[in-house]
């Protein structure tokens, strides 16, 4: 088995992602391995603004998700250098935070439906195809 110096998470941060984190925490101390957390906020599509006042919104998204984040690091004690909120496009932000922080192993869910679900649950599939290191999806039972 691989021995993993920087593990990932990107996560979306619904209470799903405990198991997910559980196992990512895992293999982060059965590896003595950096843990690092990531959250991608999708930019508001520009148009939007033009309907509704958008102003302080993504703010406040990502003000929301950190205080997400910093509860579910707390409990697998991630440092606050180590928790990532991006606003971006998440398949992007992922693998671009991979590749500058030298991370070799990043750990998603995926929900494996198929259909229309299967679009939604499209971002593992695009990050296991652009990933430079290893990726781990971890199957979400709902």
């Amino acid at each position: 088995m691989a021995k993993y110096k920087h593990v990932l998470l990107a996560t979306d941060l619904s209470s799903l992602d405990s198991s997910i984190a559980a196992k990512a925490a895992q293999i982060v101390a059965d590896n003595g391995a950096k843990f690092s957390m990531v959250h991608v906020i999708e930019p508001m599509p520009s148009y939007a603004y033009g309907y509704v006042d958008m102003s302080g919104l993504e703010d406040e998204m990502k003000k929301d998700s950190a205080t997400h984040m910093q509860e579910l690091a707390k409990k697998y004690e991630v440092a606050a250098q180590l928790q990532h909120i991006i606003i971006g496009h998440t398949k992007h932000s992922i693998l671009q935070l991979a590749e500058d922080e030298g991370v070799d192993l990043i750990i998603l869910g995926s929900h494996g439906k198929h259909g229309l679900q299967l679009l939604l649950g499209s971002t593992a599939n695009a990050v296991l195809h652009g990933a430079q290191c290893d990726v781990l999806t971890v199957r979400i039972k709902d």
